[in-house]
């Protein structure tokens, strides 16, 4: 009884002790936390970017907010949350209003040093591609999908206007210097082109802003526009798209038009994919344009010859902006950088690292300090410190989009699968083994419990075993149509060993678990009950349950020696990832309807719904030592939340009132 006390009287005074102030390095990864989370891994993807026009901000549209940085030391200076998913972004001429576009219809206006949402303004039926102030500050343009352009009044926050005329989206929308012509290019639905019998597909148009009808359309362009901008004389404007120019070369490319007659002055060639933005520079004598072949380029106006070709993206440069001074360019793109080059000499002067695409898979080592986290899109992983939330390091290698990753068992190498399947060193960040042959592309990876041995499943209906030390094939379980009874065979979303590694577990698009012998490489049991795909299976620490979560909005608890089915779960939304805490007490679960639910594995109830992602939670893992959660989405970005026990769980907490206090001594 004397060692209890003592242990429980320790334990007390360790956990009553006030609490301490949190280790995370930057304040900018608890802006904004949702109730129960610590800290936030990313910034969500890169939308838009602009400078101020003073050039001494740079504002940043993300999945999650619009992030203010300062444009010269590149530190954070604001998060404005309000805006669920920010597309577009532009500052007013004074510098003291932004205004914001959203994917939920709205366009919004934000106080820039305060940071307080002014005003919502609603109108658009579809997603708000693009804004712009007008030169005087007084009305603001959007754009949307829903085929309109609408002025607002930034005084009243009234409709003044409305522009029709597209016959599909508008993507891009542009005032001119003077403010009494704005450009509008997107993609016209070229179906009812046809049906209309209006001879071309017209995707760019110039409109009179005190009118509001229009003064030309242009022609020429055979796929949508994504970008326009004009000239800062007035008398250019230059648009990007994702079509091929006349001349048959099979580039995409960027056309310069002459406003007065809406006639085209000049093609620019080189990029060899599509062009998703354009920019000016103010003096007006560089074009820069951004291009999903990954490249930022830089022209020379008066000749159309290209001045630079700027490289270093891991996927679409999707958004540009130069600085007022001229001498820089910012470019953003799917790969979740933010670059900054020197337009004189098209050098990289800074990269922002921290703003990710969608993440697919998290992980914690087995030490629990670092986790992993991948970039879908961009084919980059990366290592944070669980501590501090500093990036620690960054692996670049696929070709390709990741789509899982897993640590060995002693934390020194890290696989990774998607288009390619690859092991890393862990402590130095370098490539050991490339697994070329055997899969189309890898769903999931595991490591046996030895370390030794890697299994992986894939969308070619295949499950490989594969040699840790040698990174070659050991051997390969796939299984015919009949072996399964009559089903066909499996695009495999996830696999799992057991924990005494004789035993591995796959799911996939048909929605039957299969559980697989690995000593005999047959398959010794299917379980079936799911009515769509399973995302996500785990075992329990014991190895007793296997968890299923599935698209059909259910987790399944199987006892895995049976197969018998102990209890299901329903969630009413896709499950994507399914992980037992380390007790086995607690299952977790990330669904398609943004939430983190935490289950009691006895009783089947509901013990807690973490909210705060913007986007579906993709990949959700426990640290090991069961008191963090981390949850990796769509929005991009990776939340660790706090795990409390529950009133019962925790040995100190006596009276199991939820609380460790003075009242539990008293009652030992």
């Amino acid at each position: 009884m004397k060692n209890t006390f003592v242990s429980i009287f320790l334990l007390l005074l360790l956990t009553s002790t006030p609490y301490l102030p949190n280790t995370f390095a930057q304040d900018f990864l608890q802006w904004h936390l949702p109730a129960g989370a610590k800290a936030r891994l990313g910034k969500g993807s890169v939308n838009e970017i602009a400078y101020s026009p003073d050039g001494t901000r740079l504002a940043v549209a993300s999945r999650i907010g619009i992030w203010l940085y300062d444009a010269q030391t590149y530190q954070e200076l604001s998060l404005l949350i309000g805006d669920p998913w920010a597309r577009s972004v532009a500052f007013s001429p004074d510098g003291q209003t932004l205004v914001s576009g959203s994917a939920d219809d709205s366009v919004r206006f934000w106080d820039v040093a305060t940071g307080e949402l002014k005003q919502e303004l609603i109108g658009h039926t579809g997603s708000v591609s693009s804004v712009a102030f007008a030169p005087d500050g007084n009305t603001i343009a959007s754009g949307s999908n829903d085929g309109t352009i609408r002025f607002w009044d930034v005084a009243t926050g009234e409709l003044k206007q409305e522009l029709i005329g597209h016959t599909g989206s508008v993507s891009s929308v542009a005032f001119s210097p003077d403010g009494n012509t704005i450009a509008s290019g997107g993609e016209d639905d070229f179906l009812r082109v046809i049906r209309e019998n209006e001879g071309t597909d017209t995707t760019i148009r110039l409109w009179d802003v005190a009118t509001g009808e229009q003064k030309h359309i242009l022609t020429g362009h055979t796929a949508g526009v994504s970008s326009v901008a004009f000239a800062p004389d007035g008398n250019t404007i230059a648009s990007g798209s994702g079509d091929r120019p006349i001349s048959g070369s099979g580039d995409d490319h960027i056309v310069l038009w002459d406003v007065a007659t809406g006639e085209q002055k000049r093609i620019l060639t080189g990029h060899t994919a599509g062009v998703e933005s354009v920019a000016f520079s103010p003096d007006g004598k560089t074009l820069a344009s951004g291009s999903n072949d990954k490249t930022v380029r830089l022209w020379d106006v008066a000749t159309g010859e290209q001045k630079h070709r700027l490289t270093g993206h891991k996927d679409d440069v999707e958004n540009l902006a130069f600085a007022p001074d001229g001498n820089t360019i910012a470019s953003g793109s799917f790969d979740g950088t933010i670059r900054f080059w020197d337009v004189a000499i098209g050098e990289q002067k800074h990269r922002l690292k921290r703003h990710t695409t969608s993440i697919e898979s998290v992980a914690f080592s087995p030490d629990g300090k670092t986790l992993a986290s991948d970039g879908r899109w961009d084919g980059t992983l990366r290592l944070w410190d669980v501590a501090t939330g500093e990036l620690k390091q960054e692996l670049i290698g696929h070709t390709g989009s990741v789509l899982n990753l897993a640590f060995s068992p002693d934390g020194q190498t890290l696989a990774s699968g998607g288009h390619q399947q690859i092991l890393w060193d862990v402590a130095t960040g370098e490539l050991k083994h490339r697994l070329k042959e055997g899969h189309s592309e890898i769903s999931s990876v595991a490591f046996s419990p030895d370390g030794n041995t890697i299994v992986s499943g894939s969308s070619d209906g295949s499950i490989v075993l594969w040699d840790v030390a040698t990174g070659e094939q050991k051997h390969r379980l796939k299984g015919e149509r009949s072996s399964f009874g009559g089903f066909s065979t499996d695009d495999f979303y996830s696999v799992a060993f057991s924990p005494d590694g004789n035993t591995i577990a796959s799911a996939g698009s048909q929605g039957i678990v299969f559980l697989w012998d690995i000593n005999i490489g047959t398959y010794i049991q299917t379980l079936t009950g799911h009515t769509r795909s399973v995302n996500s299976v785990a075992f329990s620490i014991d190895g007793l349950t296997l968890a299923s979560g599935s698209s059909d909005g259910t987790i399944r608890l199987w006892d895995a020696n049976s197969g018998e089915l102990l209890r299901t779960l329903t969630v009413h939304s896709s499950v994507y990832s399914v992980a037992f805490s380390p007790d086995g007490k607690t299952l977790a679960s990330g669904s398609w309807d943004r939430t983190v639910r935490l289950w009691d594995v006895a009783t089947g109830e509901l013990k807690q719904e973490l909210i705060g992602h913007i986007w579906g939670v993709e990949s959700v893992a426990f640290s090991p030592d069961g008191q963090t959660l981390a949850s990796g989405s769509g929005d991009g970005t990776v939340l660790l939340w706090e795990i409390i026990p529950h009133p019962g769980e925790n040995a100190a907490d006596v009276n199991g009132d939820g609380e460790v206090n003075i009242q539990d001594l008293v009652a030992v």
